[in-house]
């Protein structure tokens, strides 16, 4: 059956440049080009004033000489630049579009259009991972570094998660016997369909993760926030670290800053990316689904995260009440004291360990301050994927498998999150 003339579909107002004109986007690389000597410069001061895992006096020299050398390239070459470069950055914000989007090359071609009821149900892959790729001095504080690598090789494993299914793309596996559960892997889940990445705050590392996602993925949304002067007033000078790419058309896509940030986000544009992505055709009309990603702070507030509105508007699989997991429910965050040993680094070893509860309390974090701990002990989980179907409408999706992946390990320090969904029309 040959696709219709609208597949893949033209993807509406979206646009490679975040700017409406060439002339803008240029003045605009130019700012950064002039802004980068002092990000780079002081990305090296913040970066010796990181705690040093194992202190000797040899080190605590070398830092110190290396905020001496940094400090003195703030001086003599940041600051001359960063003047007008910042004049010049700062009016564009006015014009710049939240969001850059890259398309797929023109050899790309998306999944043939899902046509229930004449075609089976269709399953739909998520996965979400937080993988920490902050400018290196600040990732530094999290024990983690060298950012750029770091983007090439969460690049490397995400592609290994874009073979097809067993199944094959277009349809489902049988439908499983009882409540769906969880699994722990090791990999990241094949035959992915959507990523929601948070914390690709650093724009080179996005880069590198986008020149790897487009070509063999599908459309990729990065360089996500509001920055300049915002309303309050606010200074945002990084984005939300935000970056979703699909295999399925793009549509539209909209960006929400959150109005309120404190203490290391004050200078962050965290917020909600939106996007419409169609995955099929019924009579005539688009299936078009809603991804929505985000991410919060929420360090000690555990009581607040839990009874928050939004898991009374939306499903998450791993949630049985509030602060109750489904007993095979992980928690997402490493402990980042251990991020470097060798068990924590290899994504099969780090999966096998995470199985017995010794291994859970030696590499996963727990509630912080002291906060309630569950029996048997499972560390923090910080990291979601949720769904809803939409009210009244005509497909209802359910949960076929939730993921726990260590297939990042030593890349982050957190675990990815993978959800299959299984959409169908009711009889």
């Amino acid at each position: 059956m040959q696709s219709p003339p609208d597949w893949p579909p033209v993807p509406g107002p979206l646009r490679p440049s975040p700017f409406p004109n060439p002339v803008l986007h240029a003045l605009h690389s130019l700012a950064r080009a002039l802004l980068f000597p002092a990000y780079w410069a002081l990305d090296q001061l913040l970066g010796c004033w990181a705690p040093i895992a194992r202190p000797s006096c040899l080190k605590w020299l070398r830092a110190a000489a290396g905020a001496g050398a940094a400090l003195l390239l703030i001086v003599v070459i940041g600051l001359p630049l960063t003047l007008p470069g910042l004049l010049l950055w700062l009016p564009l914000q006015a014009w710049r579009r939240p969001f850059c989007y890259q398309p797929p090359p023109q050899s790309w071609a998306p999944p043939a259009p899902w046509r229930p009821p004449a075609e089976p149900p269709r399953c739909f892959s998520f996965l979400s991972a937080n993988v920490c790729l902050l400018p290196d001095g600040l990732a530094r504080f999290s024990n983690l570094r060298h950012t750029q690598r770091r983007a090439e090789a969460v690049g490397t494993v995400l592609l290994a998660g874009l073979r097809p299914l067993r199944y094959g793309t277009m349809g489902c596996s049988p439908p499983a016997t009882g409540a769906p559960g969880g699994v722990l892997i090791a990999t990241v889940p094949v035959g992915l369909d959507f990523v929601c990445l948070q914390e690709v705050f650093d724009l080179r590392a996005a880069r590198r993760l986008v020149s790897r996602l487009a070509p063999n993925l599908g459309p990729v949304l990065y360089d996500v926030g509001t920055f300049g002067l915002q309303p309050g007033p606010h200074l945002k000078l990084l984005g939300s670290g935000l970056l979703l790419a699909s295999r399925y058309p793009l549509l539209r896509a909209a960006f929400r800053s959150f109005p309120d940030a404190r203490r290391e986000d004050a200078l962050a544009s965290k917020g909600l990316l939106s996007a419409q992505a169609q995955v099929g055709l019924l009579d005539g009309r688009r299936i078009v689904g809603f991804l929505h990603c985000t991410h919060l702070h929420a360090p000690i507030d555990h009581a607040q995260e839990q009874e928050h509105p939004l898991f009374s508007h939306f499903r998450d699989p791993c949630r049985l009440g509030t602060r109750q997991e489904q007993p095979w429910a992980l928690g997402t965050i490493l402990s980042t004291s251990r991020l470097h040993h060798s068990v924590a680094c290899s994504p099969e070893m780090l999966r096998r360990a995470l199985e017995k509860e010794e291994g859970r309390h030696h590499y996963l974090a727990g509630p912080r301050h002291g906060g309630p701990q569950a029996e048997p002990w499972r560390g923090r989980r910080l990291d979601y994927i949720t769904y809803r179907g939409a009210p009244g409408g005509v497909l209802s999706p359910e949960v076929e498998q939730m993921t726990f992946s260590t297939a990042l390990a030593g890349l982050t320090d957190h675990l990815a999150v993978g959800l299959r969904l299984r959409v169908s029309m009711p009889s």
